[in-house]
Protein backbone atom coordinates (compact mmCIF):
# COMPACT_ATOMS: atom_id res chain seq x y z
CA UNK A 1 0.00 0.00 0.00
CA UNK A 2 1.26 3.51 -1.02
CA UNK A 3 0.53 7.08 0.14
CA UNK A 4 -1.56 7.77 -1.74
CA UNK A 5 -3.65 4.66 -1.25
CA UNK A 6 -3.97 5.21 2.05
CA UNK A 7 -5.29 8.75 1.64
CA UNK A 8 -8.04 7.35 -0.59
CA UNK A 9 -9.02 4.67 2.23
CA UNK A 10 -8.95 7.58 4.57
CA UNK A 11 -11.56 9.72 2.84
CA UNK A 12 -14.72 9.97 4.56
CA UNK A 13 -12.89 7.78 7.68
CA UNK A 14 -11.26 10.54 9.64
CA UNK A 15 -12.80 12.60 12.29
CA UNK A 16 -11.16 15.44 11.44
CA UNK A 17 -9.65 15.18 8.11
CA UNK A 18 -8.34 19.24 8.22
CA UNK A 19 -6.55 18.57 10.60
CA UNK A 20 -4.52 15.56 9.00
CA UNK A 21 -4.05 17.84 5.83
CA UNK A 22 -2.43 20.17 7.64
CA UNK A 23 -0.43 17.90 9.28
CA UNK A 24 1.02 16.20 6.81
CA UNK A 25 1.30 19.70 4.86
CA UNK A 26 3.09 20.68 8.46
CA UNK A 27 5.82 17.53 8.71
CA UNK A 28 6.33 17.70 4.78
CA UNK A 29 7.43 21.55 5.62
CA UNK A 30 9.15 20.66 9.04
CA UNK A 31 10.26 17.55 9.58
CA UNK A 32 10.29 18.26 13.64
CA UNK A 33 6.93 19.05 13.60
CA UNK A 34 5.92 14.88 13.32
CA UNK A 35 6.90 14.68 17.17
CA UNK A 36 4.12 16.88 18.17
CA UNK A 37 1.49 15.22 15.44
CA UNK A 38 2.48 11.75 15.26
CA UNK A 39 1.19 10.86 19.32
CA UNK A 40 -1.80 13.23 18.41
CA UNK A 41 -3.52 11.39 15.86
CA UNK A 42 -5.14 9.11 17.40
CA UNK A 43 -7.09 11.94 19.39
CA UNK A 44 -7.65 14.43 16.38
CA UNK A 45 -8.25 11.59 13.55
CA UNK A 46 -9.92 8.69 15.63
CA UNK A 47 -9.06 4.79 15.80
CA UNK A 48 -12.48 2.74 14.22
CA UNK A 49 -10.84 0.09 12.48
CA UNK A 50 -10.55 0.29 8.81
CA UNK A 51 -13.10 -2.26 6.57
CA UNK A 52 -11.27 -5.07 5.11
CA UNK A 53 -12.48 -4.62 1.57
CA UNK A 54 -11.13 -0.50 1.88
CA UNK A 55 -7.68 -2.45 2.47
CA UNK A 56 -8.23 -4.88 0.19
CA UNK A 57 -8.39 -7.88 2.60
CA UNK A 58 -11.22 -9.90 2.38
CA UNK A 59 -11.65 -11.28 6.04
CA UNK A 60 -14.55 -14.12 5.12
CA UNK A 61 -17.56 -14.15 7.13
CA UNK A 62 -16.68 -16.14 9.89
CA UNK A 63 -13.51 -14.18 10.73
CA UNK A 64 -12.24 -13.65 14.22
CA UNK A 65 -10.95 -9.78 15.77
CA UNK A 66 -8.62 -9.70 13.47
CA UNK A 67 -4.62 -8.25 14.63
CA UNK A 68 -3.72 -7.41 11.29
CA UNK A 69 -6.69 -5.12 11.05
CA UNK A 70 -5.40 -1.21 10.32
CA UNK A 71 -7.32 1.42 12.17
CA UNK A 72 -7.95 5.25 11.01
CA UNK A 73 -5.17 6.47 13.32
CA UNK A 74 -2.50 3.98 12.13
CA UNK A 75 -2.89 4.64 8.51
CA UNK A 76 -3.19 8.63 9.45
CA UNK A 77 -0.03 8.26 11.28
CA UNK A 78 1.40 5.80 8.33
CA UNK A 79 0.70 8.86 6.15
CA UNK A 80 2.76 11.66 8.37
CA UNK A 81 5.72 9.10 8.33
CA UNK A 82 5.39 8.93 4.31
CA UNK A 83 5.17 12.96 4.11
CA UNK A 84 8.68 13.07 5.52
CA UNK A 85 11.17 14.67 3.46
CA UNK A 86 14.16 12.88 4.39
CA UNK A 87 16.14 10.04 3.78
CA UNK A 88 18.89 7.38 4.88
CA UNK A 89 20.24 8.22 8.23
CA UNK A 90 18.08 11.25 8.97
CA UNK A 91 15.03 9.51 8.27
CA UNK A 92 16.06 6.72 10.09
CA UNK A 93 16.77 8.52 13.46
CA UNK A 94 13.61 10.05 13.25
CA UNK A 95 11.38 6.98 12.96
CA UNK A 96 13.58 5.56 15.56
CA UNK A 97 12.86 8.15 18.14
CA UNK A 98 8.95 8.08 17.32
CA UNK A 99 9.46 4.07 18.26
CA UNK A 100 11.41 4.19 21.04
CA UNK A 101 9.39 6.57 22.65
CA UNK A 102 5.69 5.79 21.56
CA UNK A 103 2.94 4.45 22.73
CA UNK A 104 2.09 0.97 21.43
CA UNK A 105 -0.53 2.61 19.06
CA UNK A 106 2.57 4.71 17.54
CA UNK A 107 4.75 1.39 17.44
CA UNK A 108 2.79 0.12 15.88
CA UNK A 109 2.07 3.32 12.97
CA UNK A 110 5.63 2.82 12.72
CA UNK A 111 6.14 -0.87 11.81
CA UNK A 112 3.43 -0.19 9.51
CA UNK A 113 5.08 2.79 7.85
CA UNK A 114 8.67 1.15 7.82
CA UNK A 115 8.40 -0.99 3.79
CA UNK A 116 7.07 2.53 2.67
CA UNK A 117 10.30 4.78 3.14
CA UNK A 118 13.02 4.96 2.20
CA UNK A 119 14.89 3.33 4.42
CA UNK A 120 16.78 -0.01 3.13
CA UNK A 121 17.59 -2.01 5.83
CA UNK A 122 17.89 1.08 8.37
CA UNK A 123 14.53 -0.26 10.03
CA UNK A 124 15.83 -3.64 10.91
CA UNK A 125 16.53 -3.06 14.57
CA UNK A 126 12.60 -1.88 15.17
CA UNK A 127 11.92 -5.23 13.93
CA UNK A 128 13.45 -7.02 16.65
CA UNK A 129 12.30 -4.97 19.23
CA UNK A 130 8.82 -5.35 18.23
CA UNK A 131 9.49 -9.41 17.91
CA UNK A 132 10.72 -9.77 21.70
CA UNK A 133 7.48 -8.39 22.70
CA UNK A 134 4.33 -10.12 23.81
CA UNK A 135 2.04 -7.90 22.17
CA UNK A 136 -0.12 -9.67 19.22
CA UNK A 137 -0.15 -6.12 17.61
CA UNK A 138 3.25 -5.57 17.46
CA UNK A 139 4.44 -8.67 16.14
CA UNK A 140 1.92 -9.32 13.69
CA UNK A 141 3.29 -5.74 12.41
CA UNK A 142 6.88 -6.62 12.09
CA UNK A 143 5.77 -9.79 9.90
CA UNK A 144 4.54 -7.78 7.41
CA UNK A 145 6.39 -6.73 3.96
CA UNK A 146 9.18 -5.09 5.56
CA UNK A 147 10.20 -8.11 7.27
CA UNK A 148 12.06 -9.57 3.69
CA UNK A 149 15.28 -7.64 5.31
CA UNK A 150 15.01 -10.38 8.65
CA UNK A 151 17.69 -13.01 7.87
CA UNK A 152 15.94 -16.58 7.36
CA UNK A 153 17.01 -17.20 10.88
CA UNK A 154 15.02 -14.31 12.43
CA UNK A 155 12.11 -14.73 9.89
CA UNK A 156 11.66 -18.16 11.00
CA UNK A 157 11.54 -17.57 14.54
CA UNK A 158 9.26 -14.79 13.85
CA UNK A 159 6.76 -16.74 12.14
CA UNK A 160 6.78 -19.30 14.82
CA UNK A 161 6.45 -16.58 17.50
CA UNK A 162 3.06 -15.96 15.06
CA UNK A 163 1.75 -19.54 15.70
CA UNK A 164 2.81 -19.60 19.50
CA UNK A 165 0.85 -16.16 19.84
CA UNK A 166 -1.59 -17.54 17.61
CA UNK A 167 -1.13 -14.51 15.43
CA UNK A 168 -2.88 -15.66 12.07
CA UNK A 169 -0.22 -16.33 9.77
CA UNK A 170 -1.97 -13.98 7.14
CA UNK A 171 0.30 -11.81 8.79
CA UNK A 172 3.23 -13.01 7.23
CA UNK A 173 4.05 -11.73 4.58
CA UNK A 174 6.38 -13.67 1.65
CA UNK A 175 5.19 -16.69 3.22
CA UNK A 176 4.68 -18.93 0.31
CA UNK A 177 7.66 -18.07 -0.54
CA UNK A 178 10.10 -17.67 2.28
CA UNK A 179 8.85 -21.18 4.20
CA UNK A 180 11.32 -24.03 3.59
CA UNK A 181 12.12 -27.10 5.36
CA UNK A 182 13.48 -25.87 8.08
CA UNK A 183 10.29 -24.04 9.10
CA UNK A 184 8.44 -26.84 8.61
CA UNK A 185 10.98 -28.67 10.77
CA UNK A 186 10.30 -26.35 13.58
CA UNK A 187 6.74 -26.60 12.58
CA UNK A 188 6.45 -29.91 13.15
CA UNK A 189 8.55 -29.97 16.19
CA UNK A 190 6.10 -27.66 17.85
CA UNK A 191 3.35 -29.81 16.59
CA UNK A 192 4.69 -32.59 18.19
CA UNK A 193 5.35 -30.71 21.98
CA UNK A 194 1.59 -29.75 21.60
CA UNK A 195 0.11 -33.17 20.51
CA UNK A 196 2.13 -34.59 23.88
CA UNK A 197 0.56 -31.79 25.72
CA UNK A 198 -2.73 -32.80 24.71
CA UNK A 199 -3.05 -29.33 22.12
CA UNK A 200 -2.71 -28.72 19.07
CA UNK A 201 -1.30 -26.07 16.31
CA UNK A 202 -3.58 -23.31 15.07
CA UNK A 203 -5.03 -24.85 11.90
CA UNK A 204 -3.25 -22.49 9.52
CA UNK A 205 -0.35 -23.58 11.22
CA UNK A 206 -1.28 -27.30 10.13
CA UNK A 207 -1.82 -26.69 6.82
CA UNK A 208 1.49 -25.10 6.43
CA UNK A 209 3.39 -27.87 7.43
CA UNK A 210 1.35 -30.17 5.58
CA UNK A 211 2.29 -28.23 2.65
CA UNK A 212 6.40 -27.63 3.73
CA UNK A 213 6.46 -30.53 6.16
CA UNK A 214 8.84 -32.61 3.50
CA UNK A 215 10.48 -29.56 1.74
CA UNK A 216 14.78 -29.62 1.69
CA UNK A 217 16.33 -28.08 4.74
CA UNK A 218 17.39 -24.19 4.06
CA UNK A 219 20.52 -24.61 1.57
CA UNK A 220 19.98 -27.65 0.62
CA UNK A 221 19.16 -28.86 -3.47
CA UNK A 222 15.53 -28.90 -5.16
CA UNK A 223 15.08 -25.19 -4.20
CA UNK A 224 13.84 -24.71 -7.48
CA UNK A 225 11.35 -27.41 -7.23
CA UNK A 226 9.84 -26.35 -4.20
CA UNK A 227 7.08 -24.96 -6.10
CA UNK A 228 6.31 -27.77 -7.87
CA UNK A 229 6.11 -30.17 -5.12
CA UNK A 230 4.04 -28.01 -2.87
CA UNK A 231 1.20 -27.87 -5.54
CA UNK A 232 1.91 -31.33 -5.65
CA UNK A 233 0.44 -31.40 -1.93
CA UNK A 234 -1.60 -28.77 -2.33
CA UNK A 235 -3.88 -30.78 -4.95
Amino acid sequence: MTGGQLADVLEGRVADPDWLADAVDRVARDPDAVAALFPAAGRRCGRGPLPDEALGRDAGPDAAPDPVGWTVDDAARVLLLTALPLHGTALAGQVDALYRYGSADEKRAVLRALPLLDLGSAGVDILHDALRTNDTRLVAAAVGPYARHLDDRMWRQAVLKCVFMEIPLTAVADLDRRADGELGRMLGDLADERRAAGRTIPADAGILLALIGDLPPAGGDGTADRTDEREGKAG
